[in-house]
């Protein structure tokens, strides 16, 4: 036959889910909830309050995510995953109990994180969730001792025979039996005060058996039983330092046959004192830490666990040297992954049109990354070196071609008379204006312009004078001379008219000059046509920066670069002047301020009013 939760023999009685024996789950109240507020803050979010005495705790996230679970006790102490610091999965005490701290596989596993514990608590504890990503709903549920819980304290104040939870109570007793009764059901349920223990109405039995003792005991000295040690309980661990308590037995002090408690004196019964038991250390075991994520998100990727060496002693885990694992086989540390197919490039585009106009320029097209489920996503999760071009030069024929020109040389070719100042001319690409393909025309604009820097001394015959600085301070130039005809004369020189040495060859009075290289010089082309005829327009010409050889150069001096844009047609616009458009009424302003001058009669009849009306607005118009 079985025995009960009662101890007795054939008795069908279990512990319901109050922890009570024989109960029918009414001494307590299950309290259950989910937990499914959207947060929006990063951090700790306080989730439910687990009160004192709880039994039968468990929370629980629904599905996996990236959050986790944390708990602290009322007072402040952290005890899982506190201080923005995440615990291994393990077992944890707080509150008065132990709880174990779950975490699924992060790969293999849908399941969230869990805190189990059986209680009961000794104080209030907080659970919170840290929040990473969207809420998944965390399920909790716990039980709390009803109005008609059975606690110690009802025991040792009932009074005698007062039926205890539908159940009658010892036969009467001493106030001092009473509280040996308290203490022995104390000792047995192994709970403290103030707890909510495992209460066994057998203990209290309805009926007398027919071996009770009568209630009145014989005094100490008259008394056939005592306690006895008869043994020890079983060692709480196998390895590792446990412990363990002595059993006491109520016996016969001549057969020591062993008899009900109730023939023994419950107060003088021994307190049980803890005693170590299975010393030797526990074998070591590799603990296997969980994987981490997979090195890569889609495609064959990598992943990585710890493995320590570990070993039990006095209910704590220790890290030690791998060799005392050596018996065993230790497990891999890297695994290959694969989460999900990789994504792939795709051509969303056509190519744009070309950047410029004419001359090499560039196109675009639109070039994305899409997962295998049709989702645009990052770069990184396709094939870089795959990527097909999103960008291209293209050729749009040759451009049209103007004059560049340099600024004039500051110097005069003549230090006194008529001299020349020189510039640079040059024919090239010009993306700015549209002249013809074939070139920049005949109209070549002047190298040279005329300058004067005062008379100069006469001179006898064709006297040629020294040959001015070149034209430019560099590159190639023009020097100038003066060549005159004169008369010599007793210390003086008379200037006659050119033609009086026609017949003498005439000295040359220009000669090219070259003094070094220029290096790079800033050209421009003409100003453009102004973009509008009064009230203030711009213009624009293109600036380029030229080496000697007439190609591009970027060794300019950028505070010496010529303007590119500059204002034109400030002036106010003024209108022409109609001598037919008059008023030909003396009230026009009337038809103006009801603005009549829309109509074709009101127009004509009060044209030069109408007509200010409509300029003005015009002009307003134009301003905005």
């Amino acid at each position: 036959q079985n025995i009960g939760c009662d101890d007795y023999l054939g008795s069908d009685k279990v512990i319901d889910k109050c922890g009570i024996c024989g109960g029918d789950n009414t001494a307590c109240k299950v309290v259950s909830g989910v937990f499914k507020h959207t947060l929006t803050n990063l951090g700790y979010h306080k989730i439910v309050e687990i009160p004192e005495g709880a039994t039968k705790i468990n929370i629980t996230e629904m599905s996996k995510s990236n959050n986790y679970l944390a708990l602290r006790s009322r007072s402040g102490r952290s005890i899982i995953n506190g201080n923005w610091a995440i615990d291994r999965p393990g077992r944890y005490e707080g509150g008065g109990t132990m709880f174990t701290y779950k975490r699924p596989n992060e790969i293999s596993s849908t399941a969230g994180e869990s805190f189990l514990a059986d209680g009961p608590t000794n104080e209030v504890l907080d659970v919170y969730m840290i929040h990473q990503q969207p809420n998944p709903g965390i399920h909790y549920e716990y039980i709390i001792p009803g109005d008609n819980v059975i606690s110690p304290q009802l025991l040792a104040h009932r009074r005698p025979g007062e039926p205890l939870n539908g159940q009658l109570g010892m036969p009467e007793s001493t106030d001092q039996e009473d509280e040996d009764l308290h203490r022995e059901t104390d000792t047995l349920t192994g709970q403290s005060a103030g707890t909510f223990p495992v209460i066994q109405p057998g203990r209290f039995p309805s009926h007398q058996p027919e071996n009770q003792v009568p209630a009145v005991q014989p005094s100490r000295q008259n008394r056939e039983h005592n306690w006895k040690q008869t043994g020890k309980t079983e060692c709480t661990t196998t390895c590792g330092k446990g412990s363990q308590y002595p059993v006491f037995q109520c016996v016969n002090r001549i057969t020591h046959e062993e008899v009900s408690e109730s023939y023994c004196d419950s107060s003088t019964k021994p307190i049980p004192e803890e005693e170590a038991c299975n010393l030797f250390p526990c074998p070591a075991f590799w603990d296997i830490g969980e994987w981490s994520e997979c090195s890569k998100t889609c495609g064959l990727g990598m992943q990585h666990r710890q493995i320590l060496c570990r070993q039990m002693y006095a209910n704590r885990t220790l890290t030690v040297q791998q060799y005392r694992c050596h018996h065993l086989e230790k497990p891999e540390t890297t695994s290959t992954c694969q989460l999900k197919i990789c994504s792939e490039w795709q051509i969303r585009t056509e190519w744009t049109s070309c950047s410029v106009p004419c001359g090499v320029g560039q196109r675009t097209r639109d070039v994305k990354c899409v997962s295998n489920l049709g989702d645009i996503v990052d770069d990184e999760e396709c094939n870089m070196k795959l990527r097909p071009n999103d960008i291209e030069n293209c050729d749009m024929g040759p451009c049209a071609k103007s004059w560049f020109l340099t600024e004039w040389s500051d110097r005069c070719s003549a230090e006194c008379g008529d001299g020349v100042r020189t510039r640079s001319v040059v024919c090239m690409t010009n993306h700015v204006s549209s002249l013809p393909l074939e070139g920049c025309g005949n109209n070549r604009p002047s190298e040279t312009t005329p300058c004067n820097n005062g008379p100069c001394a006469g001179k006898v015959e064709w006297f040629a004078g020294g040959w001015t600085q070149c034209s430019t301070e560099c590159g190639s130039g023009t020097q100038q001379r003066e060549v005159i005809c004169v008369r010599k004369t007793e210390g003086n020189f008379d200037v006659l008219n050119p033609y009086e040495c026609s017949y003498l060859e005439k000295p040359p009075g220009q000669q090219s000059c070259y003094l070094k290289p220029c290096g790079s010089k800033w050209f421009h082309t003409e100003w453009s046509t102004c973009s509008k005829s009064c009230e203030g327009g711009f213009r624009v010409r293109e600036v380029r920066c030229l080496s000697d050889d007439m190609t591009a150069s970027t060794q300019c001096d950028p505070q010496l670069k010529p303007e590119e844009k500059e204002p034109c047609n400030t002036q106010d616009c003024v209108p022409e002047i109609d001598e037919n458009c008059k008023d030909k009424y003396y009230n026009c302003n009337v038809v103006v301020q009801a603005r009549l001058c829309v109509y074709t009669y009101y127009k004509t009849a009060c044209c030069a009013s109408c007509t200010r009306v409509a300029n003005r607005q015009s002009g307003f118009l134009g301003r905005r």
